[in-house]
């Protein structure tokens, strides 16, 4: 008999107690932030994340002698299931100590939840969608994850395939050195890349703000929409993306590569709110907000992010593709050296198996420093 129990996640006090499980797992791990509670919350309240205009999750955390030592979600997205009718659903949220049984207890329950929805089988993690947080750290434990991207204790990825999950694709993150310049290299393979065409490149237009972020989803959804897993963002998705990011970003840290005028390709870069965060423990109240955009937007962090990037269909596996794909990265870079505060940059992530975008990454970067495991189970 197992001393683990493992309870839905019903009131407000239950969603604290889900929030709060981290804290019990990461006590001694120097390399974990503590994620903002209220931004977390938020994400989970139907209320105000526009994903749940399309999905359902199934929160629970697992107790044992009144401690709680887990927590899984379960996930059922309509919009993913339309886009890629394979009868699955996801998992994501996973925390727990390292106990086989506390894994078995957390993973039964979310997959008899998944199967009463009808589906078939199972991917993650996910934290709600693949447009959020994505993957199970699996190699790169040393060195503290960037915004919206996960941390986790070594242990975890073999208790996960004990609960037979086998690997579905990994998710690299590669770390740019940008107090070194950029390479000449890359500027000849950009201008031998756009040769004769009329490719120019800009700064986002904040007079134009939400037209300008509902561009760059449009070439975001175009660009991606063969890959594996992808999901398109929803017009609610892209507002509540629009509202979330404005505080965080000046106009030159996102680039629009245009060809004859007609938006192409991009590039956002954000600063790593987690450099900014790491010392709150979660909470922004009394001091933690002023902290936080004193850091950000006065300060400046000495790290950065690019989450999102680009190129339109039409242009890809050709020179003219790769020249944009660069060009956009090449304008974000040096504008960050040029003003000297950020000194490194996480490109990600990218999927294992596309080559061309990795084969230009790793013209900046020779290897991923980071690897994020999706895991697949069948549920028949």
């Amino acid at each position: 008999m197992t001393d683990i129990q493992v309870t839905p996640v019903e009131t407000g006090k239950d969603l604290d107690a889900f929030l709060r499980v981290p804290w019990r797992i990461y006590a001694e791990d120097p390399q974990w932030v503590p994620p903002l509670l209220l931004e977390r919350r938020q994400h989970l309240s139907p209320k105000h994340n526009p994903w749940f205009e399309h999905a359902e999750a199934k929160l629970w955390i697992a107790w044992s002698d009144g401690v709680p030592v887990g927590r899984i979600s379960a996930q059922v997205d309509r919009l993913r299931l339309e886009q890629h009718k394979d009868e699955a659903g996801t998992f994501g949220f996973l925390e727990a100590i390292d106990r086989q049984e506390v894994f078995s207890a957390l993973f039964g329950t979310a997959e008899d939840w998944l199967r009463s929805k009808g589906l078939q089988r199972v991917f993650g993690p996910f934290s709600l969608s693949i447009n959020d947080e994505s993957g199970l750290l699996v190699d790169g434990f040393d060195r503290p994850p960037s915004m919206m991207m996960g941390h986790v204790r070594p242990w975890y990825g073999p208790r996960v395939e004990e609960q037979g999950y086998t690997k579905a694709r990994d998710l690299l993150a590669y770390w740019v050195d940008m107090t070194q310049p950029f390479p000449d290299s890359l500027k000849r393979l950009i201008a031998s890349g756009i040769g004769d065409s009329r490719v120019t490149f800009r700064p986002m237009d904040f007079s134009r703000y939400t037209e300008e972020l509902r561009l760059i989803v449009d070439i975001f959804n175009d660009a991606w929409r063969d890959n594996w897993g992808f999901v398109p963002m929803t017009e609610g998705e892209v507002r509540h993306l629009a509202k979330s990011l404005r505080p965080l970003i000046k106009p030159e840290w996102v680039t629009i590569g245009e060809v004859e005028g007609e938006p192409a390709a991009f590039a956002v870069t954000l600063p790593n709110v987690n450099e900014a965060i790491a010392d709150l423990n979660g909470r922004l109240l009394p001091f933690g907000l002023a902290k936080l955009l004193w850091r950000i937007k006065v300060r400046g962090t000495t790290s950065g992010r690019m989450p999102l990037m680009g190129v339109r269909k039409r242009y890809q596996g050709g020179v003219l593709g790769a020249a944009l794909a660069l060009g956009v990265i090449e304008r974000a870079y040096e504008y960050h050296r040029a003003r000297g505060r950020v000194t490194g940059a996480e490109l990600s992530w990218v999927l294992e198996n596309n080559r061309p975008m990795r084969r230009l990454i790793e013209r900046l970067a020779p290897q991923a420093y980071k690897t994020y495991r999706i895991y697949q189970k069948e549920l028949t």
